[in-house]
């Protein structure tokens, strides 16, 4: 979609929903504004923790950070391992006066290595901080702290259960944490994740991720005295990446990128084995079967004689596909930011979160809602950077979402 579409999107929403919340809360407002400094302090302390998914000792240590700073808001905490994963799931829950079930959920792991934190601690330039996950996502697990210490505040309990979910391993595709992200998504009216749009924008769908394997066989020998022996795997790879470049499919929003290769072991053999691994984004979980398919079809015509190839394909991320349910609650939120005089832009992603488990094809419940995170880019990248000055208008519209949907 592009920016002009978008934009009058944003504005048709608002316009259909913004009778229900047209006067901005002025105390939440400034409450929000009051606490972006302890918010600021609290990133810093995050983000100069290492916590790459397979660091167990930086993990342990944000979890226990994580985990302190629910206890103070009166959570229940319970802190549990998550095999395979190197972290631990720190889960919070509080118990209201109402009757609906909310949950809030990001990760804490970064794709940085051990160490990174150190040498490129917590730093401000301007209206941008900087730093390891800066902004994917330690600024979303503050600002989930932040708000509910906003709304603790406000003395909010409009909620039967508002449950807190900070996942160790999201970054290698949540295996520790992918069952019980879908077991308590099942239990919930709404969730709400925190991952960081590079705009003033929501998430209303990511795509689902897949891995394609690709294996060859062939024979190996000397490749010099007797080359012609041999049948070579490393030739019949590049063939087969030439006939497959062309799996994806722009039209039903399906990407196949191949990313990573492998052939031989010594410069003076013929390899025997070789392989290639494809990275699959795709919005119609039809599209695995089509791909799988087409791919196995396609890699039976080999150019080497005595090679074979091999083609798996493993599903690693369910999509968060587009649904009623969502739109509702984006335009709950476009509605929302209205309030305070700005414009949010209900966005379709191409990467894929946590959202794919929370989701429940087929059902109205939960809600589920991403990209509520501060506001950030260059993700995956030393030059990350978060936007201090979107703190404010983020806490703004998570409390008064919880509000809104708590309310009759």
């Amino acid at each position: 979609m592009n920016k002009l579409l978008r934009t009058l999107l944003a504005c048709t929403v608002s316009l259909a929903c913004g009778q229900a919340w047209a006067q901005a809360d002025s105390k939440l407002l400034a409450a929000a504004e009051a606490s972006k400094p302890d918010f600021m302090k609290g990133l810093e302390q995050l983000v100069n923790l290492d916590s790459g998914s397979s660091d167990g000792a930086g993990l342990d240590q944000v979890a226990d950070v994580l985990a302190a700073r629910l206890a103070a808001l009166d959570a229940d905490v319970q802190v549990t391992a998550a095999p395979p994963s190197a972290g631990k799931l720190v889960q919070g829950t509080l118990h209201g006066t109402g009757s609906r079930n909310l949950m809030l959920m990001i990760h804490y792991d970064t794709v940085f290595s051990t160490g990174d934190a150190a040498r490129r601690p917590f730093r401000i330039a301007g209206s941008k901080a900087f730093g390891p996950g800066v902004a994917d996502a330690k600024g979303g697990a503050m600002m989930i702290l932040q708000a509910l210490a906003i709304a603790k505040a406000r003395g909010f309990q409009g909620y039967k259960t508002l449950t807190i979910l900070f996942n160790p391993d999201e970054e290698i595709g949540s295996p520790g944490a992918r069952a019980a992200i879908r077991d308590l998504a099942a239990r919930q009216d709404a969730v709400l994740l925190f991952e960081p749009p590079d705009a003033e924008r929501v998430i209303v769908a990511t795509n689902g991720i897949a891995w394609l394997q690709l294996a060859v066989t062939g024979l190996a020998s000397h490749a010099c005295s007797a080359p012609e022996k041999g049948h070579n795997a490393a030739i019949e790879l590049a063939h087969q990446l030439l006939q497959l470049r062309d799996l994806g499919s722009a039209a039903r929003g399906t990407t196949v990128n191949w990313t990573l290769l492998r052939a031989g072991e010594k410069g003076n053999i013929i390899p025997d084995k070789a392989s290639a691994t494809a990275d699959m984004r795709y919005a119609d979980p039809r599209e695995l079967q089509r791909v799988q398919a087409d791919a196995q079809r396609i890699s039976a015509a080999t150019l080497v004689p005595g090679t074979s190839a091999r083609i798996t394909l493993e599903a690693a991320r369910p999509p968060f596909s587009r649904n009623a349910a969502t739109d509702s609650l984006a335009a709950r939120a476009v509605a929302i930011y209205g309030e305070i005089g700005r414009t949010l832009v209900p966005t379709a992603m191409r990467y894929g979160t946590d959202a794919g488990f929370a989701f429940q094809p087929g059902s109205a419940k939960p809600m589920v809602l991403d990209g509520l995170g501060i506001v950030g880019d260059r993700l995956h990248s030393p030059d990350e950077w978060a936007d201090l000055d979107s703190i404010p208008a983020r806490l703004y519209l998570t409390v008064r979402l919880l509000e809104t949907l708590t309310s009759p």
